[in-house]
C-alpha cells in the first residue's frame, strides 16, 4: 500500500484551516518538513496556497506550489510529499491530464512518498471521480484518476440528509444508483473524518465514523479506529484505456 492521508474536507465547522487533522497530517509526514501543494482543483490557488502555509506553519511544514504548470512534472519527482487540494474535482482532473502528471505523481506515491488529498485530491485518489460530488463544470476527457486506493470514496458524506429531500435526491440514493452500474464499494467520509493508509494497513480516522456502501448490501457503519484494510485486497477497478469500472453492468 502507499502512504495515504485523505481528509473528507479542509475545515470542520469552528475550526481553523486544517486545525482537525494537524496530528494525522504530522504523523504522515514524520520527519518530512516540506510538501508540494497542488491546488489545481481551485478557483483561486494563489489564495488557498496560502491558506495551506498558515494551516500547515503551526507542526512546521514548509508548502512549496508550482506557479507555471510546466514546472509541475520537476517538482512532482523532487517532493517530500504531495498534497492535493479541494475545490472541482473535474477540473482539477482535466488540468492535471492536461500537464501530463498523472502517471508521474502516481508512480512517486507507489514509490513511498506520502500523499494527502482534501475532497477533491481525495476523489483524484481513487480509480475514478465518479462519486465526487462536485458539478461538472469542464470534460476531463476520462474520469480515469490515479488508482492509488481499489475503491471509492464519497467526501462530505452527511452525517443526516437536510429535512424535504426527495428519496431520489439523497446521497445514499445517489451512491445506490452508482452501485447500480459498477460494483465497486464506496467508503462515504463525513466531515472531519479520513482514511489513513500505513505501513500496509489502512483505518478510519476523525472524529466520528464512516459509512461502507457495497452492491447489494445494506449500508455498514464504521466507527473511528475501524481497520479497512480488508478493501485493500481488491483490485483496481478500472480499464486504462476508458476510465470505466470494472463490473460495469449494461445499461
Amino acid at each position: 500500500m502507499a502512504e495515504l492521508l485523505l481528509l473528507s474536507n479542509s475545515t470542520a465547522p469552528g475550526r481553523l484551516f486544517l486545525a482537525h487533522a494537524l496530528e494525522a497530517i504530522a504523523d504522515v509526514l514524520r520527519e518530512r518538513r516540506s510538501l508540494l501543494f497542488i491546488a489545481l482543483a481551485s478557483g483561486d490557488p494563489g489564495r488557498y496556497a496560502q491558506m495551506m502555509r498558515d494551516g500547515l506553519a503551526p507542526i512546521g511544514v514548509r508548502v512549496e506550489c508550482v506557479a507555471a504548470p510546466g514546472d509541475l512534472g520537476k517538482a512532482i519527482t523532487e517532493a517530500e510529499a504531495v498534497f492535493v487540494g479541494g475545490g472541482n474535482s473535474f477540473r482539477l482532473l482535466k488540468r492535471l491530464r492536461a500537464i501530463g502528471v498523472l502517471d508521474e505523481l502516481r508512480a512517486r506515491v507507489l514509490a513511498g512518498v506520502p500523499y494527502l488529498g482534501a475532497s477533491a485530491g481525495a476523489n483524484l485518489a481513487c480509480p475514478t471521480i465518479r462519486t465526487t460530488n462536485d458539478m461538472p463544470i469542464v470534460d476531463p476527457g476520462s474520469f480515469q484518476a490515479l488508482g492509488l486506493i481499489p475503491f471509492q470514496v464519497n467526501p462530505h458524506y452527511p452525517d443526516a440528509e437536510a429535512p424535504g429531500l426527495l428519496d431520489g435526491e439523497t446521497r445514499e440514493r445517489q451512491i445506490a444508483g452508482f452501485l447500480d452500474e459498477n460494483d465497486v464499494p464506496v467508503l462515504g467520509l463525513p466531515e472531519g473524518t479520513w482514511l489513513r493508509v500505513s505501513d500496509g494497513a489502512a483505518a478510519i480516522g476523525g472524529v466520528t465514523g464512516c459509512r461502507l456502501f457495497r452492491r447489494g448490501a445494506t449500508a455498514q457503519e464504521l466507527p473511528a479506529g475501524s481497520d479497512v484494510s480488508a478493501l485493500f485486497r481488491l483490485p483496481v477497478c478500472f480499464d486504462s484505456a476508458s476510465g470505466e469500472e470494472n463490473g460495469q453492468r449494461e445499461g
